[in-house]
């Protein structure tokens, strides 16, 4: 079992081209994802904001408790949207993930028609904390390369709070 983690303390001020809104949303996925690592999950978290700031979803990581390879934090987060939501609405929402998307969660993003992403610790760091355990099951590919062949604009930031977005990988992985 891997220790309890708690989300840091948050730094006063957001990166620049990150909102005091989307520091806070980010900091609830890190904090999601801490909650994933507490549970024995792999250390992700997601929150999807609708344009005026309303929360449509949180998740976290579950493909340890239920075996299932695509319960990402991502996809759990966008399988609570539809179809309880129209595309007009997912167009302007933005989804916040602790981690940049993977190739299969930048996917399902583009597919539910979200249009803004903002994350936090991105793939070159990740698979730095992930040490040995990186050789398996990943695919290493960048987000933005997934939306680059969009048929529309998804808006991409991140990194963003790297250091409050690395905590909860620290001593989980397999180094």
């Amino acid at each position: 079992m891997h220790e309890q983690i708690t989300a840091p303390a948050p730094l006063l001020a957001a990166p620049a081209g990150v909102t005091d809104a989307d520091a806070r949303h980010l900091r609830k996925a890190i904090a999601l994802a801490c909650m994933a690592r507490a549970r024995g999950n792999r250390p992700f978290g997601a929150v999807i904001v609708a344009r005026d700031g309303t929360v449509l979803a949180e998740a976290y990581c579950t493909s340890t408790d239920t075996g299932d390879c695509t319960a990402h934090a991502e996809i759990n987060a966008l399988r609570q949207l539809r179809p309880r939501l129209g595309r007009q609405v997912l167009e302007q929402a933005t989804l916040y993930s602790s981690a940049e998307p993977c190739a299969m969660c930048a996917g399902a993003i583009f597919w539910c028609g979200i249009g803004r992403v903002v994350y936090g610790i991105d793939t070159a760091r990740l698979r730095r904390f992930r040490g040995r355990d990186s050789a398996q099951h990943l695919m290493d590919m960048p987000c933005r390369e997934v939306f680059a062949t969009a048929s529309r604009t998804i808006e991409c930031i991140g990194p963003a709070l790297i250091a409050e977005a690395s905590a909860p990988h620290v001593g989980f992985w397999h180094t």
